[in-house]
């Protein structure tokens, strides 16, 4: 094993489990979670705010709702009012959330109706879409369907510890609004202005500000997705943006919270952060849902239940058994030791030796892969692991590292040199697949423990920093259902 540069070497082999046997980095994961759209965490990121003058900010970013076909209306792609949505935040090392940002939403029906029929012999009948008319910056008055969400902190274990509101830096709100999915251009001619009024400065319970925006973006992943799930059917050896990207015409849904460094960090410079999605522990069908208020076709009740979870990429997409998905998305980070296993003894790379054999591509021969184990489990000594820090996984960020401007990021991170990139955190233009498909297969090792390892590996579906916006939310505008008014 190479040890010239330690660090980067334990760093970079951790890159395993962002390799691409999966849809994206977390879009229909696990068995259950198919079933559960609404509350399937997609993507998460961390990073420290490259948007000129904000560098004492961090910002992280949790996707949800997979494979939003822009078109998708008549309801689009609501969140759900009955889940909670949270991003946890660990500044300690010791696998237990400290800091929990919690967000909850409601839908709100305003019910317009048109009347139909003669004089004499009219019927008011409720509209069936979600708008009447257009929509514009600052006129919501032809939406017919408004989300609205809360946010709060929790100090603590995120059940039990003090809970305060971050509320509207200008109005002192506690609620704040959703912009409604980019429908198309006939209802929204500038979507981009819209949902711009929609990132407000924030106050968190300390007194610091921060921002948050929450609302549909372009997904921001790449992936050459069917062919990757068709036995890797195409050459990981080809043109590093000669394939196709299958999530180029997909949107996803954004919580986008942007707060000061202090806020989040401890003693230790280090933090890890990752996100969760819960529902209530029973649902009764309502076999007749016909309600003027709320129209619910079920009820919920009792303790709040994790469903999803998501901290580095595609762990488990390609890291985890089928067997164990639905447990993993349902445990958390200080019971990880109960999937050590799959990170000791991978597949994937035994996987890729078995496609591409015949064209002399081999797996790796160094087990147990204790250099996965190093990022996987507990960050990389020197670079973004906590003091005391206790085996778990989660994404990792350094928050002395400064960040790299926009312009001049390496979409490969720490392995093209940029140690701003992943996986000391996550930014929207690392391309997390083409990192992870040249560490697994040991790029960072002697040629003894990887004989193929110095290939460049790529799974053709190019991420970089033309696929993002240099200031917040960092995501670009969502595709239209309709591309075009007429």
């Amino acid at each position: 094993m190479k040890i010239t540069i330690l660090p980067l070497l334990a760093l970079g082999a951790g890159l395993w489990f962002a390799a691409p046997d999966a849809s994206a980095s977390s879009h229909r994961e696990a068995p259950f979670i198919t079933k559960n759209p609404k509350v399937d965490a997609t993507d998460f990121y961390m990073f420290r705010s490259f948007e000129t003058g904000r560098a004492d900010y961090v910002t992280l970013i949790a996707n949800y709702v997979p494979l939003q076909d822009p078109y998708g209306g008549p309801n689009y792609f609501a969140m759900d009012p009955d889940a909670l949505y949270e991003i946890h935040v660990d500044n300690n090392g010791d696998a237990r959330e400290d800091i929990t940002f919690q967000f909850r939403f409601t839908n709100t029906l305003q019910d317009f109706q048109l009347p139909i029929g003669p004089p004499g012999n009219q019927r008011m009948n409720s509209l069936p879409l979600v708008q009447k008319g257009g929509i514009a910056a600052g006129d919501v008055t032809n939406l017919n369907v408004r989300e609205s969400y809360t946010l709060k902190v929790v100090y603590g274990d995120r059940r039990t510890g003090m809970v305060s509101n971050v509320v509207d830096a200008m109005t002192s709100a506690t609620a704040f609004t959703k912009p409604v999915d980019n429908i198309g251009t006939k209802t929204l001619a500038d979507y981009s202005a819209y949902a711009a009024t929609h990132v407000r400065e924030i106050r968190l319970p300390d007194g610091s500000l921060g921002r948050v925006f929450v609302g549909q973006r372009k997904d921001p992943f790449a992936v050459n997705l069917g062919e990757v799930f068709d036995l890797v059917n195409f050459v990981p050896l080809g043109d590093p943006a000669a394939q196709t990207d299958d999530l180029a015409d997909a949107n996803v849904t954004s919580l986008v919270l942007e707060v000061p460094i202090g806020f989040l960090a401890g003693a230790d410079s280090v933090i890890g952060a990752w996100t969760t999605a819960s529902v209530r522990q029973a649902r009764v069908i309502n076999p007749a849902p016909r309600s003027a208020v709320d129209n619910k076709v079920t009820v919920e009740g009792g303790a709040f239940t994790q469903v999803s979870r998501l901290g580095m990429p595609l762990v488990n997409e390609i890291v985890i058994g089928i067997k164990d998905k639905d447990r993993f998305n349902a445990s958390q980070p200080k019971d990880d030791a109960q999937f050590a296993d799959y990170v000791t003894h991978p597949t994937f790379p035994a996987l890729i030796e078995i496609l591409f054999g015949g064209a002399g591509v081999q797996a790796p021969t160094a087990f147990p892969r204790t250099d996965l184990v190093a990022v996987f489990l507990t960050g990389v000594t020197g670079l973004n692991q906590p003091i005391g820090v206790q085996g778990s996984e989660m994404l990792r960020l350094n928050t002395q590292t400064l960040p790299t401007p926009a312009a001049m990021q390496n979409r490969l991170g720490v392995l093209g040199g940029d140690l701003a990139g992943f996986p000391n955190g996550r930014r929207p233009g690392d391309d997390v697949v083409d990192e992870a498909l040249r560490v697994v297969m040991g790029v960072l090792l002697d040629s003894a423990d990887a004989p193929s390892g110095q290939l460049p590996y790529t799974d053709g579906a190019f991420l970089d920093q033309t696929s993002f916006d240099a200031a917040f939310p960092y995501l670009r505008t969502p595709l239209p259902g309709s591309p075009s008014a007429k």
